[in-house]
């Protein structure tokens, strides 16, 4: 399953930290981070609950940036 989320970042080299970030949570199948739309697109493993990992990778992002936030 995919689903997109507004997110708030501040600049194109955060965004692909934020978008690493992501792809390495625990759920999280594959990710994308379109700066210029201030948008992501996360497609989540089969089984996981989307709420529980998003909330994981908004943690992970805001080690990349404290100020992150995704609209969940």
């Amino acid at each position: 399953m995919k689903k997109t989320y507004d997110i708030e970042v501040d600049c194109a080299n955060c965004a692909a930290k934020m978008e690493e970030a992501a792809k390495h949570t625990e759920g999280v199948k594959d990710a994308n981070v379109n700066f210029m739309m201030l948008k992501m697109t996360v497609e989540f493993e089969d089984g996981a609950d989307p709420k529980t990992v998003m909330k994981n990778v908004l943690k992970n992002c805001r080690k990349v940036e404290d100020e992150c936030e995704i609209a969940i």
